[in-house]
C-alpha cells in the first residue's frame, strides 16, 4: 500500500510525506518544483518531477507504485496573487484537481484527502467558523478550492455503489506555520512567518498592516496552526479512508482561539532574541478583523489538537530557517 502526495516537495507536502513514513505508509511524491524543493523530499522516497496537469504521468506513477490513495496538496496557494492571476489559479487548482481525479480513475486509486482551505468561507462575520457555515470565497483562490471540493464530491456521487467508489475528505485550514523537521521550512514570500524571519535576518524592521481593527490589541486575529499538527491530521484522514472508517466530507483544522499579529510579533522578538518594535503600515484592503475556525469535528475523528504554543511555533520555524543558511 502506498499513497501519492502531490506537492510533496513543498512546505506542507514534505511534512505530510514524513508523517506518512513515520506511520508506516509508503509515500510517493509528484511535484513540479514551482514552489517546492527537491531537497525537501527525504532520501529513499520515490520522487517524480512533473505537473499534476500531466494525466499520463500521474496514472503511470500510481500504477508503477501501487498507489491506493492520494493526498492532494499541490496547488497555487496565494490568495492575494490569485486576484491578479485568476486563469493560472483555476488551471492549477481546478483543472489540476480534475486531472488528479481522472488519473485516479485510470489507476484504480479510490481514496483522496484534499488539502482545501478555510478561504472557502471568505470573510465570515462570526466569532468561530464551523464547517456548515455558508461558503462565500472572496478570491479566485478560495473559489478554486471550493470547486475542487465540488469536483471530488461529484465524482464520489458518480461512483457510489461501484467497485471504484471514491472515498474522500477535505481539510480546511488557514495559516500554517513552524516546522516539524529542521530540513523543511516555509519559503513562501507571502506568509507572515517567513516575511518576518527574512526581515530580521536582513536587519530590517517587520511591519504590521493596520493596528485599528476591532480586536483586543487592534491588530488582525488569525488562525495559526503548526505544520506538524496539519501533517498528522492528513495521515489520520488517510488511515481512516484506507480502513473504510466513516469520515466527514470536510473538516476545519482550526485553533479555536487565534492569535493577533501583534502577539506573533511579540513572540518573534522573544524567541529570536532580536528586539524590535514593528512599524505600523496601512491596512490591506479586504482584511477582516478576525477569522478563527473551530476544530471540534477534526478533534473527534482525526486526533486533531494544537500541540504547540505560539513560542514553539516561532522557535521551530526560526530554527529550521536558520539551519537552511
Amino acid at each position: 500500500m502506498s499513497w501519492l502526495v502531490t506537492g510533496g516537495a513543498g512546505y506542507i507536502g514534505a511534512h505530510v510525506v514524513r508523517a506518512l513514513s513515520s506511520a508506516g505508509i509508503d509515500p510517493v511524491v509528484v511535484d513540479d518544483l514551482s514552489s517546492g524543493h527537491a531537497e525537501f523530499v527525504p532520501p529513499g522516497i520515490p520522487f517524480i518531477e512533473g505537473s499534476i496537469l500531466d494525466r499520463d504521468l500521474l496514472t503511470d506513477t500510481m500504477r508503477a507504485h501501487g498507489v491506493t490513495g492520494v493526498i492532494h496538496v499541490a496547488g497555487f496557494k496565494y490568495a492575494g496573487v490569485s486576484v491578479q492571476r485568476p486563469l493560472h489559479t483555476y488551471e492549477q487548482n481546478v483543472e489540476g484537481t480534475r486531472v488528479v481525479l481522472q488519473a485516479m480513475t485510470d489507476a484504480d486509486a479510490t481514496r483522496i484527502v484534499f488539502s482545501s482551505s478555510a478561504a472557502v468561507y471568505g470573510t465570515p462575520d462570526v466569532p468561530l467558523v464551523t464547517e456548515d457555515l455558508p461558503k462565500r470565497p472572496a478570491s479566485p483562490y478560495g473559489e478554486s478550492k471550493l470547486i475542487g471540493e465540488w469536483l471530488i464530491r461529484d465524482q464520489a456521487t458518480a461512483t457510489a455503489g461501484t467497485d471504484a467508489a471514491l472515498r474522500h475528505t477535505s481539510l480546511r485550514y488557514f495559516n500554517v506555520v513552524g516546522s516539524a523537521d529542521p530540513a523543511v521550512y516555509d519559503t513562501s514570500p507571502h506568509n507572515l512567518f517567513p516575511i518576518v524571519f527574512e526581515k530580521l535576518l536582513a536587519g530590517q524592521t517587520p511591519q504590521i498592516n493596520g493596528d485599528d481593527y476591532d480586536t483586543p490589541d487592534g491588530t488582525n486575529v488569525r488562525d495559526y496552526v503548526h505544520v506538524g499538527d496539519i501533517a498528522a491530521a492528513h495521515v489520520v484522514a488517510a488511515q481512516r479512508l484506507q480502513a473504510g472508517e466513516p469520515v466527514e466530507a470536510a473538516y476545519n483544522l482550526g485553533s479555536q482561539n487565534g492569535l493577533s499579529v501583534r502577539e506573533i510579533m511579540d513572540a518573534m522578538a522573544r524567541v529570536t532574541g532580536i528586539g524590535f518594535t514593528p512599524r505600523i503600515g496601512p491596512r490591506r484592503p479586504g482584511d477582516p478583523d478576525r477569522i478563527v475556525a473551530t476544530g471540534d469535528l477534526a478533534a473527534r475523528d482525526l486526533d486533531w489538537r494544537n500541540r504547540y504554543t505560539v513560542d514553539e511555533m516561532v522557535r521551530t520555524g526560526w530554527d529550521a530557517r536558520r539551519a537552511a543558511g
